[in-house]
């Protein structure tokens, strides 16, 4: 049986308890390393690229498979909004039609 890379280019066969499916474009950035205080630092050309500044706020997103999280993504919050009505549009057209 053949395995497709999941979205984030990481093959299931090395891990395959988290797949977050495919995503257009998605790419591994950078590899962080976690502190003892549970801190990370964003490499400066992946905040350059991303637009990130000081103050920004960064909304944490994870997806949850088997009773944990396996994934996690950043996004800026001013962004947050459009993507959840892109989300959540088409699910409640399709509440309302029923």
């Amino acid at each position: 049986m053949s395995r497709k890379t999941s979205g984030n280019g990481m093959s299931p066969d090395k891990d395959p308890s988290c797949e977050c499916g495919p995503v257009r474009g998605c790419r591994i950035e950078a590899v962080l390393s976690v502190d003892e205080r549970g801190q990370m630092v964003l490499p400066k050309d992946v905040r350059e690229k991303a637009g990130i500044r000081a103050g920004d706020k960064l909304a944490l997103i994870g997806w949850e498979r088997d009773g944990s999280i396996c994934c996690l993504a950043l996004m800026k919050v001013e962004n947050l909004s459009g993507v959840v009505k892109d989300v959540l549009g088409p699910l409640m057209q399709e509440r309302d039609g029923a």
